[in-house]
C-alpha cells in the first residue's frame, strides 16, 4: 500500500508498546485488527506552508549565530545570512530555517533583543523574495515578530514548552509548527539521557505535546514532529531513534529529521570534526527518506538534493521526475 499518499509503499506493519513485544503484521491482518491505524498510514499528508509533500522537503539551515556547532559565526552578519539563504534555495531547499540562538549542547541562552536583531532582518529580506521560511526559536515574541516579517512556520526545539506563552502564541499565529523532543535546557540536557524505554518515552512525550497543541486549537495536520537527535540523547540513542523513526508515524504527523553534521555521527564513525561528517549526514538523510520522513533539515542542501534525485531516478522509473541540470 502507498505510504502517506506518496511513492513509498509498505507491505507490513509493526505493533509496539511499552513493555510489550513488538509484532509484525501483514496488510490483511493489520486491516482486521487496526483499520484506523492502517488508514492513517495510507492517508496523504497535508501540505506544509503551501508546499506539497510527494517527496521529503529539504529544509536548509541558516544559523545567524556566533556559536552554532557547525557553522557558528560564518553568517552572523545579516548580509552573509541572506546570501547563504539565497544560495540554499537555489540549491534545492524548499524551506529555509532561520535561527538566532544556538541550542547545541552546552549553549547559553541569548537575550531576546539580540535574537530578534539577528533573525528579523534576514526573515524580512528572504521572505520579501518569496522564499518559504521557518523561524527556529523557543520564544513567543520571536515567533510573533518572525511570522509578521514573513516566516511561514515555526521550528521549536522545546516543542513549545520553553516559553509559557508558546502554545497560545503558535495557536494564534496559525502556521505549521515543528515539535521537537528535548529535555531541560541546552546547557544541561546532555545530563538527562536516562530513559526507561527510549522509543516509548520519546513517543509519549511527543504525543503529549501534540495533544496540548490540539487542545489549544491548533490544526493537527499542521503539526510536525521531530525525535530530537542529539538533544538529551547520547550517540547510541540518537542512532536508535533514527533506526526506529518509522515508529513515530503512529502519531499521524509528518516527521522532520535533523541529523546533519551532528556529533553522534562523529562518535559512530570517528569523524571528530563537523566538517568531516558530510558522508554520514547523507547516509542519515537517505535512511530517513526511506523511512518516510517529510522534511530533512540539513546544512548541505545541494549534496542532499543530488542524493535524493539519484535515488528517485534509480528506484522510481515511472514516477514523475524533476529535471535537474
Amino acid at each position: 500500500m502507498p505510504f502517506a499518499g506518496g511513492p513509498l509503499h509498505f507491505s507490513h506493519c509493526r505493533s509496539f508498546g511499552r513493555r510489550v513485544a513488538a509484532e509484525t503484521l501483514n496488510i490483511r491482518d493489520a486491516a482486521q485488527c487496526a483499520p484506523a491505524s492502517l488508514q492513517n498510514l495510507q492517508a496523504p499528508r497535508p501540505g506544509i506552508a503551501g508546499l506539497d509533500l510527494p517527496w521529503p522537503l529539504i529544509m536548509g539551515i541558516v544559523n545567524v549565530t556566533p556559536d552554532s556547532f557547525h557553522d557558528g559565526g560564518r553568517r552572523l552578519d545579516a548580509n552573509a545570512a541572506i546570501a547563504h539563504g539565497r544560495a540554499l534555495a537555489s540549491a534545492g531547499a524548499a524551506i529555509l530555517d532561520i535561527g538566532g540562538e544556538s541550542t547545541r549542547p552546552g549553549a547559553d541562552a541569548v537575550p531576546v533583543a539580540e535574537e530578534l536583531a539577528r533573525v528579523i532582518p534576514v526573515v524580512e529580506a528572504l521572505a520579501g523574495e518569496g522564499l518559504v521560511l521557518s523561524v527556529d526559536t523557543r520564544r513567543a515574541v520571536v515567533m510573533t515578530a518572525a511570522v509578521k516579517a514573513g516566516a511561514r512556520m515555526i521550528n521549536d526545539v522545546s516543542a513549545l514548552r520553553h516559553d509559557p506563552d508558546g502554545v497560545a502564541c503558535a495557536a494564534g499565529l496559525a502556521v505549521p509548527v515543528v515539535l521537537m523532543h528535548s529535555r531541560g535546557e541546552p546547557s544541561s540536557m546532555q545530563g538527562m539521557t536516562h530513559y526507561d524505554d527510549l522509543i516509548m518515552d520519546v513517543f509519549d512525550a511527543l504525543a503529549a505535546r501534540v495533544a496540548a497543541c490540539v487542545a489549544a486549537g491548533m490544526d493537527r495536520g499542521q503539526l510536525l514532529i521531530d525525535p530530537g537527535l542529539g538533544f538529551a540523547k547520547d550517540a547510541a540513542q540518537s542512532a536508535e531513534l533514527l533506526r526506529q523513526m518509522a515508529s513515530f508515524h503512529a502519531l499521524g504527523c509528518p516527521i522532520l529529521i535533523g541529523a546533519s553534521r551532528k556529533s553522534f555521527i562523529g562518535k559512530l564513525t570517528g569523524a571528530a570534526r563537523s566538517e568531516d561528517r558530510l558522508p554520514g549526514s547523507l547516509a542519515a538523510a537517505f535512511w530517513a527518506m526511506l523511512q518516510g520522513a517529510a522534511v530533512l533539515r540539513v546544512h548541505d542542501v545541494a549534496e542532499t538534493a543530488q542524493m535524493m534525485a539519484m535515488f528517485r531516478s534509480l528506484c522510481y522509473k515511472d514516477h514523475e521526475q524533476t529535471n535537474v541540470e
